[in-house]
């Protein structure tokens, strides 16, 4: 399951990708996307740090894709504001590490199927975009 903060930012990339490539000011992102204002902005401002989006400051300014939008994955957005798709450390594809409990990572007999399984939901995750997204109507209900 996707947390909140994780919907509200592909909300609100799609509301950008739609109008891409204006930057749009945060409180109409916010009403756009139909998230919380104040919530968003720190959403935002992650996003920004891990360049998914950049900042224009002044009257024209807001925020706006820093790539393309077939150029931003599903993954990217999950692994910028969730951490890894792995649904444990031992499985992680850039940071594995043991488990709490467990002695050794090569000897674990359950690490291979949680290493499959962070494998296929990557296999998705990495080949859907916002552009994919902004495409299709209530997309983001799939991923509820």
């Amino acid at each position: 399951m996707i947390s909140m903060k994780a919907r509200y930012a592909l909300q609100a990339l799609i509301f950008l990708a739609e109008r891409s490539p204006v930057a749009i000011p945060i409180a109409v992102i916010a009403e756009g996307s139909n998230a919380p204002r104040k919530f968003l902005e720190a959403i935002l401002l992650e996003l920004k740090m891990d360049g998914l989006l950049t900042s224009r400051m002044g009257r024209s300014g807001g925020y706006e894709l820093a790539r393309p939008p077939h150029g931003i994955s599903v993954a990217d957005v999950l692994r910028c504001l969730d951490g890894p798709l792995a649904l444990a450390p031992c499985a992680a594809r850039n940071s594995t590490r043991t488990c709490p409990g467990c002695v050794d990572l090569h000897t674990c007999a359950i690490r291979p199927s949680l290493t499959a399984a962070r494998s296929a939901v990557a296999e998705v995750l990495e080949n859907r975009t916002i552009a994919d997204l902004a495409k299709v109507p209530g997309a983001l209900e799939e991923f509820s």
